[in-house]
């Protein structure tokens, strides 16, 4: 735990618990807010997914972007990772793969807050294999 040498380290300290209540407060209706499932299988973490989900958990905070951002095993993605589901209320989820910070940033500011599709997005494949075998 980080000592605390001054008012200022003590108020900082405030504000990260605060987020962190408030994020905990914000799950219990995730289908009203923006929300982030990061792959955290050992691909996944392997790969980087941890520095992005933290990422992901400041950028949105400092941006006031009501947002669950939560960690989940393995999307059968692996060649992509790190990979992230991102859900906006009454929309379908979107899977990104091969992000860093450039195109988290990128997948924040033009998607979550501009709602345009950017490139990196993984085809959900599954609805094509689905309607062939009911041929």
């Amino acid at each position: 735990m980080t000592k605390v040498k001054s008012l200022d380290d003590l108020k900082k300290m405030r504000e990260q618990l605060q987020s962190q209540v408030s994020l905990r407060v914000n799950s219990e209706t995730p289908e009203k807010m923006v929300q982030v499932k990061v792959s955290m299988a050992t691909c996944g973490i392997a790969s980087g997914a941890k520095e992005i989900m933290n990422l992901f958990v400041n950028e949105l905070d400092r941006r006031a972007i009501d947002a669950v951002i939560t960690q989940t095993g393995c999307m059968g993605y692996c060649f992509a990772e790190p990979t992230i589901e991102v859900t906006i209320p009454g929309k379908e989820p979107v899977v990104f793969g091969y992000v860093n910070a450039q195109k988290a940033n990128e997948i924040i500011e033009q998607y979550v807050v501009a709602g345009n599709l950017v490139d990196g997005i993984i085809p959900a494949n599954y609805e094509t294999v689905k309607d062939q075998k009911n041929k």
